[in-house]
């Protein structure tokens, strides 16, 4: 059996995210990793990577042509990763090649992994090809059985005043309500189109195929303008809010003031997310909130 060592940083992060059910998936990750290896008839080659819940290991097929293998813990963010990775076909997003439906394993067509948009010196023409990729991925209808914005909405108007309140500093909880009540704005109408949800400038790499392409895409059924916030908060520039914010709206073409409330909702699940953790919230959270809430 071919020996595949889990990374310690990767252990670390489903554990403190997924619990008892992040560490089974540790433990069998070496056995179902050589399992693929030998139903797929790959041959390893190179070195594993990982990002935070995934094993990403370079193979070839047998017929020599260069691949990815995806291994990561099937959840409601995963499940839909392949789905509309067929949707999409290869148009503005990596190309799946296969997929297991039971563990949620996928083999993909292999990009340039160390030519990341992150990489790109000039951040304004990294936020246009963002803007231009997520204008593409997010024309598409989302097909059944992706998860809803619309419930997604719902929870956090459920979660809000309760965890609100846990917000010591006065300032901070009126303009995190004023987020929430952006939310309920919108939350009636939650739009219906293929949503990535993760576009940062880490999830989009360079290939030989296309100038640049998306990968790793946690999908919803939804509203574009929940899609923005990744490439507002990419390299973050406090003075560069507005820009960003503006160049994307208008890229995808969205309503400014309903585009405005979804990017003040994503701020609101981030904090959210952050109280349930018993995280500190994040600075550039609160300082998007501020910039956008009456831009």
């Amino acid at each position: 059996m071919i020996s595949i060592r889990v990374p310690d940083e990767l252990a670390a992060t489903q554990l403190k995210y997924n619990g008892e059910a992040g560490r089974a998936f540790i433990t069998a990750l070496p056995a179902r990793t050589a399992d693929f290896l030998g139903r797929w008839n790959l041959r390893v080659d190179g070195h594993a990577m990982h990002g935070v819940t995934a094993l990403v290991l370079p193979v070839l097929r047998s017929d020599d042509t260069p691949a990815v293998l995806k291994l990561q813990l099937l959840d409601a963010e995963s499940e839909g990763e392949p789905t509309a990775l067929r949707l999409w076909n290869g148009y503005h997003a990596v190309h799946l090649l296969d997929h297991d439906p039971t563990t949620g394993t996928m083999l993909l067509e292999r990009l340039d992994h160390t030519r990341m948009l992150s990489h790109h010196p000039d951040t304004h023409e990294a936020t246009l090809i963002i803007a231009d990729l997520l204008a593409h991925l997010t024309a598409v209808p989302a097909p059944p059985g992706i998860r809803r914005l619309a419930d997604i909405a719902e929870k956090m108007l459920n979660d809000a005043p309760r965890a609100l309140h846990q917000i010591p500093d006065p300032e901070t909880r009126t303009l995190l309500t004023d987020c929430a009540a952006a939310l309920c704005e919108v939350a009636p109408d939650p739009g219906d189109r293929l949503l990535h949800w993760d576009l940062h400038d880490e999830n989009v790499l360079a290939a030989t195929r296309a100038p640049w392409l998306a990968i790793d895409p946690k999908p919803l059924a939804g509203d574009p303008g929940f899609d923005l916030w990744p490439a507002i908060n990419n390299r973050f520039d406090p003075g560069d809010i507005l820009w960003r914010f503006d160049a994307l709206t208008d890229a995808l073409a969205l309503d400014r003031e309903r585009a405005r409330a979804w990017t003040l909702a994503r701020v609101l699940q981030n904090v959210l997310w952050n109280i349930e953790d018993g995280d500190p919230l994040e600075e550039a959270d609160l300082e998007i909130a501020r910039r956008l809430r009456h831009a």
